[in-house]
């Protein structure tokens, strides 16, 4: 089993100590997260795309980059890019750049995005929001599978004739990855495209996911796509060597994030009560010792027969030395165990 981070890069002010981060310090502390996540043995890194005040990635190819000569064997990934808004064969180029600079470690995961802002920013109507995204991932597949596009154009897509796209990967084919957040549609449409999946559980019980995981399994064996069928789960956590320490840690900035979140979307403030139930083994976040998440991440594969889990621990502003040693645990700790369960 692969298991890894991804992050947005926030930026602001750390609700424990008072102290503020800005885009320029964020990167710098994330080049050595990146690099300490590939010298413990982390198996991929992912950065999401947004265009708002609170984060310091609006191009993930740019800041993957920067982590790409320093790395040598972890995946670098978008997490993700919003293709809605995109060009995709300036997406591709830029991943296809990425991945001859680290010798075919980069990958590439599309999704809607969370957030509008990208929209109205880049002169898109969001009232194309679901045609946008189906047509440009259409021609974002188009484009890796063959050097030559012969694209016939759509609403939303210009027609090229026969060009080619350059520069080619190092890889055969980019792995493109198509996240969701758990629609049925959703599940479908990344199953019959023999494109693996990847789920975003950040509330909820990760279990009531699984029959939209074998949703996505049967379009796949449907489409003949079965042997291409894989799934990562996306979601929040934190570890340390002593769990309760890790949860008292991570619960500040974690708040902090959620709480502006439901001010925008109406959700009520989070409590200590229900950050510490979403912790139980049926709960969607994953924090604790490296035991608690052994335990957890184990108990979950059989019904959700996932074989990639990727963890956002850097959520809101943390404390950058508390960030590292939680990598070190994360990869000298879990990951270990995870590998050996096979």
């Amino acid at each position: 089993m692969e298991l890894g981070l991804y992050t947005f890069g926030d930026v602001g002010t750390n609700p424990v100590t008072g102290e503020t981060v800005d885009a320029a310090q964020r990167l710098r502390n994330l080049m050595e997260e990146i690099e300490l996540a590939d010298q413990v043995g982390l198996d991929v890194f992912g950065l999401g795309e947004h265009h708002r005040p609170n984060y310091a990635i609006s191009s993930p190819a740019t800041v993957l980059a920067g982590a790409a000569r320093s790395t040598k064997n972890i995946k670098l990934s978008s997490a993700v890019t919003v293709l809605s808004s995109d060009d995709p064969i300036r997406v591709y180029q830029q991943f296809a750049t990425l991945d001859n600079l680290t010798g075919g470690r980069a990958e590439i995961m599309v999704g809607r995005g969370s957030f509008i802002e990208s929209f109205p920013l880049f002169g898109y109507d969001l009232d194309d929001y679901n045609e946008l995204f189906e047509e440009k991932l259409q021609m974002l597949l188009a484009i890796n599978a063959q050097e030559r596009l012969n694209w016939p154009g759509s609403t939303h897509t210009p027609k090229v004739e026969g060009l080619g796209v350059y520069p080619r990967p190092a890889q055969d084919k980019l792995p493109i990855w198509v996240a969701a957040g758990g629609t049925p549609q959703s599940m479908v449409r990344a199953g019959a495209l023999g494109a693996p999946l990847a789920l975003a559980i950040i509330g909820g019980q990760p279990r009531r996911f699984a029959p939209l995981a074998d949703l996505y399994r049967k379009a796949a064996a449907q489409t003949g796509h079965a042997e291409q069928a894989r799934v990562s789960l996306n979601v929040h956590g934190f570890v340390g060597e002593d769990g309760k320490k890790a949860a008292d840690l991570f619960f500040p900035a974690q708040k902090q994030v959620m709480d502006q979140l439901g001010r925008e979307r109406g959700w009520p403030p989070q409590s200590r009560a229900q950050y510490d139930e979403s912790m139980s083994p049926e709960g969607a976040m994953f924090v604790g010792s490296p035991a608690q998440l052994v335990d957890k991440i184990l108990g979950l594969r059989e019904d959700l027969g996932f074989d990639r889990v990727t963890i956002q621990m850097a959520i809101g502003v943390i404390e950058h030395s508390e960030m590292l040693k939680a990598i070190e645990v994360l990869g000298t700790k879990v990951a270990p165990e995870l590998r050996k369960a096979g």
